[in-house]
């Protein structure tokens, strides 16, 4: 297996968010399957490699790229392109397109079938997030009502619902890292999540929704939204409650029912189970291998797969036309 080189813009507190933390398990399973580590290319940390290092090496065709950071992707694109190069796909709808011998690796279905149709001859494939075994419930008291994070909730829960369910109970709103979110979870009896006017705001979409998915792992209670890749695995009125749904003392009404239900609407263990470290593993190694396989083949044989490109679309679309208009004329 080719050696894997994770880029990314640092590692630091700079920045610090749900993406770099998903990249950095992803590079952790890899790590047990075949030899990876991280290659950063904005700063240069400590005992980490630096693109610009990295690249007058030789024989860079035992490698792999694996990029992953969406607004910096065209850029890095383009840089490496000749070398064996993957797009780890968290988020979509940034609006660039890649070659066809760019394997994409999706982490939800939503990213998956955004790819499918955005590069239709690219190899595919679909990994989850892990979600880290520390996410389970420790059958801890709970001491907080209501859990939001500010960070991605909209202005709608963090300014009239959060008020209005202050005078019910204990709600605790967390700015900022915290060490051990998992702890948190399991001392909540609901979060809220709501993140659909945040991504609007951002123009791309939610590329998995880690937090929601952590506190279910944790015995928590969820309400969210339900936008981009969230639908994946968020089933409404099943596993979860939708949030800002048509007026607050609805959301409201039923928050508080949920506070003192004897039959929270959770995950189940074995839904979760796709996503923990024993079911990633295989699949990595069967993805891995294939990757493997097709920059083999790239490097002894051309693409002659055409892609969905604009101009390919508007002669089969005319084409098309043509050949309608000649069926109705011959009649």
């Amino acid at each position: 297996m080719r050696h894997l080189y994770f880029l990314l813009p640092g590692t630091s507190k700079r920045y610090a968010c749900g993406g770099l933390f998903a990249e950095l398990k992803t590079l952790k399973l890899a790590q047990k399957l075949c030899s990876a580590e991280v290659v950063t290319y904005e700063q240069r940390e400590p005992d980490t490699l630096f693109l610009d290092d990295l690249l007058q090496r030789p024989n860079l065709a035992s490698g792999i790229f694996v990029i992953s950071w969406g607004f910096h992707v065209p850029k890095l694109a383009q840089r490496l392109r000749g070398q064996n190069l993957v797009y780890h796909a968290h988020s979509s709808g940034y609006g660039f397109s890649l070659p066809g011998d760019v394997p994409i690796l999706a982490v939800s279905r939503n990213s998956l079938g955004y790819w499918g149709q955005r590069s239709a001859n690219a190899p595919l494939f679909y990994l989850p997030n892990h979600i880290d075994e520390v996410f389970t419930n420790r059958q801890l008291p709970r001491d907080i009502d209501v859990l939001v994070q500010v960070r991605k909730s909209s202005d709608y829960l963090l300014n009239t619902l959060v008020p209005a369910l202050k005078p019910h109970g204990k709600v605790v709103c967390l700015e900022g890292f915290v060490d051990d979110l998992s702890e948190r979870f399991n001392r909540s009896k609901v979060y809220l999540y709501d993140s659909a006017e945040h991504w609007a705001l951002s123009r791309v979409s939610e590329g998995f929704g880690l937090p929601p998915m952590e506190a279910m792992a944790c015995g928590c209670q969820v309400f969210s939204s339900v936008n981009g890749a969230l639908a994946d695995y968020l089933d409404p009125g099943f596993n979860c409650q939708k949030i800002s749904v048509y007026s607050t003392a609805y959301d409201v009404e039923r928050i508080l029912a949920a506070l003192t239900t004897s039959t929270p609407k959770i995950m189940a263990p074995a839904d979760l189970q796709p996503y923990r470290e024993a079911a990633l593993l295989p699949r990595l190694e069967v993805i891995l291998a294939e990757l493997n396989h097709f920059f083999d083949h790239r490097a002894q044989h051309s693409g002659d797969v055409p892609g969905l490109t604009q101009p390919r679309l508007s002669r089969l679309y005319l084409k098309k036309v043509m050949a309608k208009l000649r069926r109705k004329l011959g009649r």
